[in-house]
């Protein structure tokens, strides 16, 4: 059955249950006070995350933290109840650094053995959907609970050591293809129930354990805020797990049932991986990176279900969400082949989330626990914008018969018309393509990268997957139409990430570099160089940068027979290549004001040179996603042909990258990487491997009927031709005059990214504002004790036919030297006011961002300043570098959203077997006050 188009239920919980309409309309208006259940404000003096003071004496917070235990120490408990560290765990890495080589790529360690597979060889793995159900309290309680670990054969399980174990993957199949959820979820965290693995835990530290099956703090201030008002109506849960084989039990969630379009019978993808057994089920895929190199050892990688495909969540706007992600990794924190740790925090980049569903990096969980993190799955501006729900563009896209609760003047549950349900928001922060991914403090490189990353497709009145639906709202991007909604024929998700793995395949991470980490192969959706069938049409294609420190820059090009091409290919090859044109519809995730043409018609960056950027996407930092659309029935392309995407940047170091090479150098193989024998052993010589072709495009006929949106419609203006349409446009328009007024009213924070002050281990710092610091020290490392800065909120919940305009800021992200560094900034998307001094490149002046590239590259500069809005929700949120192995020495931060009128600080949770504690926090003398006001422009302007 297709979970996914089961009808949703009337929310319930306290909503329902308190059966008042009365109560309910307080509840939603946010009049309901803290000990009714509201979940919003400040929590009272008795419970365990109470506010506390800021200390007297709290102008050096370096003093007052000093000598203080790290606060991710619980994590590190070992057998026996040792206390361990973040060294301990780390001992059976494959190449400890008395063994390790002088080799850059990968980062001192030795090539990665390709076990004779060939480029191109293999089909590759489109993302598997989870699947969501309703959340139904009146579910019979499972006959299959969460498993225990248990013994069993290599490489899926431990044969001889339960702690260095998992649950078996029949066990797993069994848990996660019952529907419903038990213990069911509260807006309070679970801390009456058991972690089941307890008595295990028990056997491995040798001491009482008391923790609790949910993981999350409790008490008020990490309950779910707003409870009511965002009830989830669909649920879905996973497990992190080690690597094992797919038992294809989310077959039965895909929204096309391998029944529709191009996943039918017949159609291009039926076949999930391209091998006997694979027609319409992902059962039987293993975990490897192609079919000639090892299946991966369960402590190797740690993925969501502990399966491939990678998975893909689909939501849509107007429905809120409960995620249940259980922790299936071994309970001894050192079975991990030498890297990654057994705690996680779940971290939905970027979406608009109350601070406790972030994933806060202190915020972990252990083996047996359980989190929930509900996502309220909102347009920003709720609060203050289209707070009616009266315009069409802010629309939750519906099935016939599709009911949802809507919190108008009127607020219950609303039919579905037209195919959409309009909802509370402004429909200009409709977002579309983000990923959710591990947060665990000092780990979430280690983690991430071994499988600790899925992909998430948010659907909209405005983007809905159903390019044929034509309502004057929907802008009809590439995607199929079988579906009223979430059609993935002609819409790919792609995870482009670097990788390595030791001389006996099993994947590798250097964890002792803390400049960062280059792998030396470049894998798509975690495989090695792949092929994809394409049909002669357009196509939408969501790119994540998935890598810890290596920056892409991605071209397109076409096989070309003959010699003929632009581009030569290899000395005495007879083919050649061609530029293939595409438009960039949207970064990080958001729709842009305009399509942007990378077809040398435009000079994006303002450089003079118009070819630079044809068929060539800027740079990409770590965690950035640029999707685009590209038509394979045009420009020349014909079935039969092949083109390839292609990495064009060369890094040397995880500092940043080194240069871009040329396009012609690399297809003509002048700049082409060898393998050459040193008295060291193999390494890789002439350049940088991960440069080159990574993935094959091979042309499939097709006979129907391209309906997609023609992005040429939506250009911005260029030589000899107006501006075209408009497909969501900024809030903020840094040089329109009223926009102007209303930034230099704005509150300024500045932050700089450097290493001024770290110490070995920590080296990476960030200084906030301009704070006069002792011993000229100016940057601090990371202390989840430590608030950096705290805007507040200007509003609370608020009532239909509200209007306001949220907490408007001004931030600026820079750093010195020759690093680099792709900042995040949790919760907000941000408009970029300049880059360097200068206005934003084509590609961001017409975006949000919630990544900043700053550093050496060309499109980047030393500098970056925008415009965010804070709203809706408070708590404990981060903003850090995402090469996350700077992240993971100290290049991270914490700033709060406040509550309106909020004097005291919210606590810090200390996880560990036993549950969690809180201590108090500090701030910065500047938390609120920020530098300034207005914007600042640049310190240095650079060329």
């Amino acid at each position: 059955m297709d979970m996914s188009t089961r009808q949703p239920r009337a929310p319930r919980g306290p909503l329902v249950r308190h059966g008042g309409l009365a109560l309910s309309l307080l509840c939603v208006f946010g009049l309901v006070t803290a000990d009714e259940g509201s979940g919003s404000g400040q929590p009272p003096a008795d419970d365990p995350s109470a506010f506390t003071d800021q200390p007297k004496k709290a102008g050096d917070t370096r003093k007052i933290l000093q000598g203080l235990a790290p606060t991710n120490q619980g994590a590190f408990e070992l057998e026996g109840g040792k206390v361990g560290d973040r060294e301990r765990v780390l001992e059976e890495n494959a190449l400890p650094p008395g063994q390790q080589t002088l080799f850059n790529i990968p980062t001192n360690g030795r090539p990665s053995p390709l076990y004779n597979a060939q480029p191109f060889s293999q089909q590759m793995l489109l993302f598997e959907a989870f699947g969501l159900e309703p959340l139904d309290p009146a579910a019979p309680p499972p006959t299959a609970p969460f498993p225990q670990p248990s013994l069993g054969a290599a490489p899926e399980q431990d044969p001889s050591d339960i702690f260095r174990s998992g649950p078996s993957g029949a066990d797993l199949d069994a848990f996660l293809g019952e529907p419903g959820l038990f213990p069911f979820p509260s807006q309070y965290a679970n801390v009456v129930d058991a972690n089941p693995w307890n008595p295990l835990v028990k056997g491995f530290l040798k001491r009482t354990v008391l923790g609790p099956a949910e993981g999350r703090p409790p008490g008020m201030g990490w309950s779910h805020q707003r409870w009511d008002e965002f009830y989830p109506q669909q649920s879905i849960k996973t497990v992190q797990a080690g690597a094992r084989t797919n038992g294809g039990v989310r077959d039965g969630y895909q929204r096309h049932g391998y029944g529709r379009g191009e996943f039918a019978p017949g159609g291009l993808y039926y076949n999930t991986a391209g091998l006997p057994g694979t027609e319409g089920t992902t059962a039987g895929i293993q975990v490897r990176f192609h079919p000639n190199m090892p299946v991966q050892d369960h402590n190797s990688v740690w993925t969501f279900d502990g399966t491939l495909p990678p998975k893909l969540l689909m939501v849509r706007y107007g429905q809120p969400l409960l995620f249940r992600h259980y922790n299936g990794l071994p309970i001894d924190p050192a079975a991990n082949h030498g890297f990654g740790l057994h705690t996680i925090s779940t971290h939905e980049h970027n979406g608009h989330t109350p601070a406790e569903s972030d994933g806060y990096t202190n915020a972990f969980y252990f083996p047996g626990q359980f989190y929930d993190y509900r996502w309220p799955i909102q347009l920003a501006g709720y609060d203050s914008i289209n707070t009616t729900a009266s315009d069409p563009r802010a629309a939750f896209p519906c099935d016939a018969g599709e009911m949802l609760w809507v919190n108008d003047e009127s607020p219950g549950m609303r039919p579905c018309q037209n195919g959409r349900i309009q909802i509370r928001g402004d429909w200009r922060e409709t977002m579309s393509t983000h990923w959710f991914h591990d947060h665990m403090l000092d780990f979430t490189a280690q983690n991430v990268y071994k499988g600790n990353a899925a992909m998430m497709n948010y659907y909209s009145a405005v983007d809905r997957g159903n390019e044929a639906l034509d309502d004057g709202v929907n802008l009809r991007f590439p995607s199929g139409s079988a579906a009223s909604w979430g059609n993935r024929d002609y819409d790919v998700n792609l995870m482009v990430a670097d990788k390595a793995w030791d001389q006996q395949g099993q994947l590798w991470f250097n964890p002792f570099n803390t400049d960062g980490f280059l792998g030396d192969q470049i894998l798509t959706n975690w495989l090695y160089k792949p092929w994809f069938n394409v049909r002669a049409r357009s196509y939408r294609f969501r790119i994540l940068n998935g890598s810890v420190s290596r920056y892409l820059q991605l071209a397109l090009v076409r096989e070309v027979k003959g010699t003929g091409g632009e581009l030569k290919g290899p000395k005495g090859a007879n083919y050649s290549y061609a530029r293939v044109p595409f438009h960039m519809i949207a970064n990080d995730g958001n729709i842009m004001e305009h399509a942007v043409p990378f077809d040398g018609t435009l000079d994006l960056d303002r450089d003079g040179n118009l070819k630079d950027h044809f068929g060539i996407l800027p740079s990409q930092g770590i965690a950035e996603r640029y999707d685009i659309v590209v038509n394979f029935g045009k420009h020349g392309i014909r079935p039969g042909d092949k083109l390839y995407f292609v990495n064009l940047l060369e890094h040397d170091t995880g500092q940043g990258s080194k240069k871009a090479i040329s396009l012609a150098d690399v297809l003509s193989e002048k700049y082409k990487p060898v393998l050459r024998q040193t008295r060291q052993g193999l390494t890789w010589d002439k350049g940088d491997p991960g440069v080159g072709k990574f993935l094959e495009l091979r042309v499939q006929a097709y006979s129907g009927q391209d309906l997609a949106m023609n992005p040429a419609d939506y250009e911005p203006a260029k030589p000899g031709k107006a501006a075209g349409k408009v497909m969501i446009p900024l809030s903020i328009h840094p040089d329109d005059p009223a926009d102007q007024q209303l930034l230099s009213q704005a509150r300024h924070r500045r932050f700089e990214f450097g290493r001024s002050n770290g110490t070995d281990e920590a080296p990476w710092t960030i200084r906030t504002d301009e704070i006069p610091l002792v011993n000229n020290a100016r940057g601090f490392s990371m202390d989840p004790r430590r608030i950096a800065s705290a805007p507040q909120l200007a509003t609370g919940a608020t009532p239909a036919g509200y209007a306001g305009a949220g907490t408007l800021e001004i931030w600026k992200i820079e750093t010195g030297g020759g690093w680099s560094h792709p900042v995040h900034v949790h919760f907000e998307e941000g408009i970029i006011l300049s880059r360097g001094g200068k206005p934003p490149p084509e590609w961001e002046k017409w975006a949000r961002k919630d990544v900043y590239r700053i550093g050496r590259e060309e499109d980047s500069l030393k500098e970056v300043e925008f415009a965010i809005r804070i709203r809706e929700f408070a708590g404990t949120y981060m903003e850090h570098c995402h090469n996350t192995q700077h992240e993971d020495t100290s290049m991270l931060l914490r700033w709060d959203a406040e509550h309106p009128g909020q004097v005291q600080l919210m606590p810090t949770p200390l996880p560990t077997w036993d549950g969690v504690k809180y201590v108090k926090s500090v701030a910065l003398p500047t938390f609120r006050d920020g530098d300034g006001m207005g914007p600042q422009g640049t310190d240095n302007l650079e060329d």
